[in-house]
Order: structure tokens, then sequence, then C-alpha cells
């Protein structure tokens, strides 16, 4: 077993109606000034803003709001945000909506609180942010586990290039207001996609040489069984309040490092769809189905017997003691046959309507490996020519 260390300071206040609090809790962080960041005008037109607003001019806080951000949130958006928050002195950012958005709202708060630098060079990774601006979350999608992670992603539209920031306690959010009524009204599409990329969070960090860490294993286990039972559930009735609250605590659980402990991650499916929704801006949840059998079928001889297990375990495979390995491709296509029954892809041809082409393929492999230069994932580590060969096995 890996020896750990394992911190999460965001506080969780989760239940219904919690966003009401947020007028109350922001005067512990004696903050003058916020900046109220969110994505699509449905968040205004659903009356959310107007409900926020009120609740800082309440408790006499003064605000401003930047709304417009977009999945695979853009580099331009958060510039602009920078920038407001400098003109308008914000002190405290909260982000409303999804994990775009408050992957922009961590971006900014390194942006401002780092003047020193250009933002963009924390995600190129040349430098290494020493400070951000505090951060708080009212989550309106269950899905990317920002809410109490350390890292974010953003996209550059000079090069179209989506990358991840160093991991790093500075912007993980002070606190997280998780309500999960604000689900009811997501369309089908973005509750699927949302699931996908809870349950990747998990396998990431699940299928690993660390065969050891039992009792992380076991919670990642639940973790999955609980979000593939549930979103059967919210898709047969959209304002069934147990089942999103299951589906909106399981994203936090599954990206604040819980189901990491004593484990090394992968991690390559991720990194093989960022140039995949980067290049075609698609939902990443939906990127990563497209994904994840092809790398698992080019994969899982690495630890057979951890792919067996989460077959069993997990997808409730019977298990073939003669043949581990025919356990585990029954488990990949059972996996695969649930992405198919939730209605998200299996094949970069389903995701994007049209096979890629040679050209593309080539193209994110080379953004994914900088130009051959570096590699991905640690169950296999995937280079270049790896990459190169999983994009077109999913290119069915």
């Amino acid at each position: 077993m890996r020896s750990f260390e394992y911190y999460t300071p965001t506080k969780v206040i989760f239940g219904k109606d919690t966003h009401l609090k947020i007028g109350e809790l922001l005067k512990d962080y004696n903050c003058h000034k916020v900046l109220i960041h969110y994505g699509s005008e449905s968040a205004v037109k659903s009356g959310l803003i107007h409900e926020i607003s009120n609740c800082l001019t309440e408790a006499g806080i003064d605000f401003v709001t930047l709304g417009g951000v977009v999945p695979n949130p853009r580099l331009s958006k958060v510039r602009e945000g920078i920038s407001l928050c400098q003109k308008e002195s914000v002190d405290f950012i909260l982000a409303v909506g999804g994990g775009s958005v408050i992957d922009s709202a961590k971006a900014i708060g390194y942006g401002v609180a780092n003047p020193w630098t250009d933002v963009w060079n924390f995600f190129l990774k040349t430098e290494i942010p020493n400070a951000c601006l505090p951060i708080g979350a009212i989550p309106t999608i269950a899905a990317s586990g920002s809410e109490m992670s350390g890292s974010c992603v953003i996209t550059n539209e000079d090069g179209w290039l989506k990358r991840g920031s160093t991991r790093s306690d500075l912007c993980r959010p002070k606190f997280t207001l998780m309500n999960p009524r604000l689900t009811y009204t997501l369309p089908e599409y973005q509750t699927e996609s949302g699931c996908v990329d809870i349950l990747l969070h998990t396998m990431e960090r699940y299928f690993s040489h660390d065969d050891d860490m039992m009792v992380t294993d076991a919670i990642a286990e639940s973790i999955l069984r609980t979000v593939k039972d549930s979103v059967f559930e919210v898709l047969k009735e959209p304002e069934n309040y147990v089942h999103r609250a299951q589906i909106m605590w399981a994203g936090s659980l599954a990206h604040n490092d819980l189901t990491g402990c004593g484990t090394t991650g992968d991690w390559a499916t991720h990194q093989l769809e960022h140039e995949l929704s980067a290049l075609f801006d698609v939902a990443h949840g939906a990127g990563l189905a497209a994904l994840w059998g092809s790398w698992a079928r080019y994969v899982y001889k690495e630890n057979v017997t951890r792919f067996a297990q989460f077959a069993v375990n997990v997808m409730g495979v019977t298990n073939d003691f003669k043949s581990p390995g025919h356990t585990a491709l029954a488990g990949i296509e059972a996996m695969e046959d649930f992405y198919r029954a939730i209605g998200m892809p299996v094949s970069i041809c389903e995701l994007i309507g049209r096979q890629a082409t040679d050209e593309e393929i080539k193209l994110m492999a080379d953004k994914c490996s900088s130009g051959g230069s570096t590699t991905t994932g640690k169950l296999k580590v995937l280079h270049r020519d790896d990459m190169e060969n999983i994009y077109h096995m999913a290119n069915r």
C-alpha cells in the first residue's frame, strides 16, 4: 500500500435550498466585493442569479457579475474576468454553475492573485502560482467535482489547446453549497454526460498497478455502482431528489482525491479526451465514453486482475476463474453497454457524427504528446504511437 497525504479543506453545506445561505456564509470571509461568475442565460432566466444577488445585497456585500462561460471554458473569458476583477477590486469569486464555470473561476483567481505572469503559463506548467483569490461554489450540474478539487482545465482558442493547471490546494473552493434541486432542469444529455465524468474520475484512479488498498477499492466500487443505478432513476424522474442527491455527492467524492488514497492514478483517458473535445468542442463526459472502451482494451493486459475485479464487483459480470482475461473483456463490454443504455457514445464516429480523418487523429496525438516529447498514463505508459492507435480503435 502506497503512502499518501489526504487533505480536503472545502466546507460542504449539502441539502435543499442551501444556496440561499450564501450571504451569511460570505460574511465569514470578510470579503468586500464578489464576482458572481456563471454560464448561460438560463441561470438568469431561472431566477437563480437573482436569488443569489438578493442574498448578497441583504448581507450588505457588494458584487459584480460575469456570465458567458461555455463548456470547455475559454481562456478569453478567463482574461475578461481577470480584467473585471482588477478594475472592480474583487476579492472573492463565487462560481454558480457546472465544472466549466468553477474551472473558469479558479483560473480567474489565479490570474488576479499572480499579476506577475500571464495566467496561461500556469496551464502550460512553465510557471507555478503562489496564490489564488478565494473561491466559493454553487454547483448546478453534478459532474466535474471541481467544487472540491484542486485542479482546473481551460481551453486556449489560439491553437485550441485544452490544458489542466498543476494540482494545488490554492484553488480549492473554500466552500460549496450543494443543492440537488438545482440539477432538476438539466437536459438529459448533460445529466448522462455528467455521470460519465463522475465515473471516469473514479475509474482513472481505480485502474492502476496498486492492488492492496481494499478500503479505497470498496469506496470507489460503491460510488461507481451508485452512480450507475441512480442515473436511470433520474432519467425516468428528473425531480427525484434522493437520486439527484446521490449523484451530486458522488461527483464530489469522485474528485476530491478520496478514491485515490493509496493508489497511483492513470488519467490517460482524460488526456486523450482533452484533445478530442478541444478539436471538436464536444461534451467532456461524452468524449470520455467514446474513448474509454478502446483505451481499456489497449491496456487491460497490464493488470488483468484489476479489470476482472471491476467486471465482477462493479458491472456484475460472472467471474470466469479459468480466464481472468475473458472476465476483464466482458466487463469492458458491459461498461460500453451501460454507456449505450444512457445514450452516450462508445466511439468517435458516434460522438461527432462521422469518422475522424487520419489528419485529425494525427493532430490529436501530436497535441496529446506535445509533438512526441511527452507520454501519458501510468497503468500503461502511452507514447505518441500508442495514442494514435487508441484514437484509431475508437474511430469506428
